[in-house]
């Protein structure tokens, strides 16, 4: 597949995975992407995962058609993407190996070699020429790990992203890119969204005319959407107005609870989005709690703790910088209700949230003092001014 004149397309697409990094769910499949410039000097861009190394070096093969390339340019090291390295380099002896001094470490852990004798080291700002088109590389520490750099191809104005601008799903399967890339990022570079703005900051002086990710599509037209979605991801900002519920009820009551918070947000003219913790896919349920600006967490209290489900839930969110936006606590106990508490706790190094003034406390089931205080969450959630008989409706 041609993307530019000089480029060729040359990645895999993988149907029998069915957890991407041992936890993501991948219905879709997932694209191992590589790419072969074709110059004076040929460079060929990072590798793919070992289950598919033999049809990626047909691939190659058939692209360069009885030439040999010069460089094989090693953007990042995970093994989805690096695996086939030593392959590579046994079968061309004579090709140099380009990428960061920390990658050639990494290689050294992985194959028992670090490539002495054919390594290129680049640091930002370096160029490689390669005839008419000319490289520029561009370092982006952890985005997402600490040995990646992306590269500029000065000529056709063609960056080589590595991971950033990937997305869950093969490229032989059609279906809206933000959805899957969104998912992608939260999941995978969230956590790094300061190290993203850098790397849009230094990229921001250039003029790209596509983008080739190292997953999914390589993207030609109408980049500013994608450049804007990266920029508002990486900034923590909303994507969408809307509440986010995201709950667990052991027998019943605290989804009854929930059921009934829906629909009163619902009838007040609110985007709700819920979640059964214990039964969907989790990094659905954190991409949600990032795309959107509210979010309401409702559990009981377990073992003097919270439900393990929203633990972990809680513990995604933390884990990657969950910030700037508004959070509501339900919690639900027999005797020593605990769960608003524990939840508030594990959210205080977070930056820039808000904590609904209101909250509701559930002892055991639903009852009138406890359905007036879901009344109250609903009305502080949709920013007041919320008759309350239309509440009760």
């Amino acid at each position: 597949m041609e993307i530019k004149p000089s480029i060729k397309y040359v990645g895999v697409n993988d149907h029998k995975i069915d957890l991407f990094e041992g936890q993501y769910p991948a219905p879709n499949g997932m694209s191992y992407n590589s790419y072969v410039l074709l110059d004076e000097k040929i460079a060929v861009f990072d590798t793919v995962d070992k289950e598919f190394g033999e049809e990626w070096l047909s691939l190659a093969q058939k692209t360069l058609k009885n030439r040999t390339p010069d460089y094989l340019i090693v953007q990042h090291m995970e093994p989805d993407h690096s695996a086939n390295i030593a392959l590579f380099a046994k079968v061309y002896p004579n090709v140099k190996i380009v990428a960061s001094e920390k990658a050639f470490v990494m290689m050294k852990n992985f194959f028992g070699s670090d490539f002495e004798e054919r390594r290129i080291i680049v640091s930002d700002g370096a160029t490689l020429p390669l005839g008419e088109s000319e490289l520029l590389f561009i370092t982006a520490p952890m985005v997402h790990w600490p040995e990646v750099f992306v590269t500029y191809d000065k000529r056709s104005k063609t960056l080589f992203s590595a991971d950033a601008f990937g997305k869950f799903g093969a490229n032989d399967v059609k279906e809206d890119w933000l959805c899957e890339a969104r998912r992608y990022y939260v999941g995978i570079i969230a956590k790094f969204g300061r190290q993203v703005q850098t790397l849009l900051k230094k990229l921001s002086g250039l003029e790209i005319d596509a983008i080739c990710p190292l997953h999914g599509p390589a993207l030609k037209e109408d980049l500013e959407y994608y450049l804007s979605a990266y920029s508002l991801w990486s900034s923590y900002g909303v994507e969408n107005d809307g509440i986010v519920i995201a709950y667990t009820s052991v027998y019943g009551n605290t989804k009854r609870a929930v059921e009934l918070l829906a629909d009163t947000l619902k009838r007040l003219g609110a985007k709700v989005v819920l979640h059964d913790l214990a039964r969907c896919d989790i990094s659905e349920a954190v991409e949600d709690a990032f795309r959107y600006g509210k979010l309401v967490l409702a559990t009981t209290t377990y073992n003097g703790e919270i439900f393990p489900y929203m633990r972990e839930f809680i513990h995604e969110l933390t884990e990657r910088n969950f910030q700037n936006r508004q959070v509501a606590f339900m919690e639900n106990g027999s005797w020593a209700p605990q769960a608003k508490k524990v939840m508030c706790g594990m959210f205080e190094d977070c930056k820039n949230l808000t904590f609904a003034k209101n909250s509701v406390k559930i002892l055991s089931s639903l009852n009138k003092e406890s359905e007036e205080q879901i009344f109250a969450l609903a009305k502080e959630l949709c920013e007041g001014g919320i008759d309350n008989e239309q509440i009760r409706v």
